[in-house]
């Protein structure tokens, strides 16, 4: 099930947004403020952001701007009563991938929403990289990554598998000559090459944290 953050301050509208998209498949959770909403992004993973701009405490567009500056790059659709070209401007500047207007067709929503979350499905992103699954091809910041075979399937397995750990089993089937020790030199160059942290989880396997 896809997991959604809503950014809104009005009850009744976020009430009626939630039951909606529930009913549509998706789990809501509801942050009435910018900073209940930059927590809640902290604690869990979300498969798109919905912000309004006008809430309390910090607004949508400046924490928006604030999560990409921390490399968080959830897909975002801003919906706001500001229709204004400048709003929409500042929020595309912020990094949101769609805007929609106040008053919305609820139905307009989910099919954006759907347009986003596919798009998971051949993309995976984590902390500055984007993997594209389909071509089994790893970029850092638009910039494309060369990994061996070995390391890279790992490193794509890891990040699919996030936040949870991946089974040592799993990942032997990944490795060319399959033991423990060609697994934690893998792990390990796999570290060094792309500087991220792999913790090992004992009694199960190895997590990207």
């Amino acid at each position: 099930m896809n997991k959604l953050l809503l950014l809104e301050d009005d009850p009744a509208l976020s009430k009626t947004l939630i039951k909606y998209l529930a009913h549509h498949g998706y789990e809501v959770d509801w942050a009435k403020n910018g900073e209940e909403a930059m927590d809640l992004s902290y604690k869990n993973n979300y498969n798109l952001y919905l912000f309004d701009i006008n809430v309390p405490l910090m607004n949508g567009i400046d924490l928006l701007a604030a999560l990409r500056e921390a490399e968080d790059f959830t897909p975002t659709i801003i919906i706001s009563a500001l229709i204004d070209i400048g709003s929409v401007t500042q929020g595309f500047i912020a990094g949101a991938d769609d805007y929609m207007k106040k008053p919305f067709d609820p139905d307009e929503l989910i099919i954006r929403i759907k347009a986003k979350t596919s798009t998971l499905k051949e993309l995976l992103k984590f902390k500055g990289f984007e993997i594209d699954i389909k071509k089994e091809e790893v970029f850092h910041q638009g910039k494309p990554i060369h990994l061996g075979e070995v390391q890279k399937n790992i490193f794509i397995t890891l990040v699919r598998n996030h936040p949870n750990p991946v089974t040592k089993d799993e990942l032997m089937l990944l490795l060319e000559k399959p033991s423990d020790l060609a697994l934690r030199v893998n792990i390990a160059k796999l570290k060094k090459n792309l500087d991220i942290q792999i913790k090992s989880v004992r009694g199960v396997g190895y997590k990207i944290i």
